[in-house]
């Protein structure tokens, strides 16, 4: 068992608590390549923001779990020696369905990990939230639940109809549970087409009323939102010049998550929005140099954007910039 101290990594629990009380949100990026892992260590080592690196089953599976242990390992190691930072640096499951997913992840060193009981009944939700908690806490590790589904598809995790949380299961679902934080369901979703609009309409708000309720029921309690991501128009207008298809592609409004910042929400998942930029420079680069076939001459410059939009995330949505 590689446990995650070893490999530099930190648990959730004091950064979380240092953002409840200081209003702003980590970051959870999540990362499928070399050049992502890159981009998210560079961008949050230079605007000095702690940083969740955050992976899916998936992309898990993609990078090969030995392989992603050794580069997350390396990403730590490149943030300390190369860009001379010490910023909190949490290495998390998003979206673990089984128990046995979990504890591969935490023998493998990941320092949280999620269960994602919410398409599950109630009581079957905290039976294995529960069953994940008494296994981490036992190695230190962070958990995150979820109460609520979110709409979309991302990965494996899928779901036509969103469900918001109700705020009368919260108090019974942390105490029964255990949890370290609570991901809660109050209008995000997962994917790029977030919200399905008609011309001339506007973004649904969110439903902040769901969250004061929730921060009542359970104060100074670290909440989570998960779909977060705002899809920059400008990249999903870069993606379609280039031979794209992302007609009405559509995110949450940045001053919405800058004031879900502010309050009990202290982790903010943001993936659609790494994938879109990667994707749109690269686009960019094989339609004006179509005889391009080096990939650190398309990959590097989308590492170099993603950065960028890390960097601006970090100082003006999440807040998070100069917390580390």
């Amino acid at each position: 068992m590689a446990h995650y101290k070893e490999l530099g990594f930190v648990n959730s629990k004091k950064i979380f608590k240092k953002a409840v009380d200081g209003g702003f949100a980590v970051p959870g990026y999540n990362f499928n390549n070399m050049e992502q892992l890159q981009a998210i260590i560079g961008g949050c080592a230079e605007s000095n923001s702690p940083v969740i690196l955050q992976v899916s089953s998936g992309a898990r599976k993609y990078a090969n779990e030995t392989l992603l242990q050794y580069m997350a390992q390396g990403a730590v190691a490149m943030a300390r020696k190369d860009l001379k930072s010490n910023i909190p640096v949490i290495l998390h499951l998003d979206h673990g369905d089984t128990y046995e997913l979990c504890v591969s992840c935490i023998e493998s060193g990941f320092s949280s990990v999620m269960i994602d009981g919410s398409s599950k009944p109630f009581e079957e939700n905290i039976k294995l939230t529960k069953k994940v908690v008494e296994y981490a806490h036992k190695h230190d590790v962070s958990v995150e639940g979820e109460l609520g589904v979110l709409a979309g598809i991302e990965d494996e995790v899928s779901a036509e109809v969103s469900h918001y949380t109700n705020p009368d299961d919260v108090e019974e679902f942390v105490k029964k549970t255990g949890v370290d934080s609570l991901a809660i369901s109050i209008g995000t979703s997962h994917g790029a087409y977030k919200f399905k609009l008609k011309p001339g309409e506007s973004v649904p708000p969110l439903r902040f009323d769901i969250l004061e309720e929730i921060e009542k029921r359970i104060p100074g309690f670290p909440i989570v939102l998960h779909g977060s991501s705002s899809v920059p128009q400008e990249y999903v207008e870069m993606c379609n010049k280039y031979g794209g298809n992302l007609a009405g592609a559509v995110g949450v409004p940045e001053d919405q998550l800058r004031k879900a910042a502010h309050s009990a929400v202290c982790k903010i998942n943001i993936d659609t929005d790494g994938r879109l930029v990667v994707t749109a420079k690269i686009r960019e680069i094989f339609s004006k140099k179509p005889e391009e076939f080096d990939p650190r001459k398309y990959l590097g410059p989308a590492r170099e954007a993603l950065k960028e939009l890390i960097i601006r995330k970090n100082k003006e949505v999440l807040g998070s910039a100069d917390q580390a």
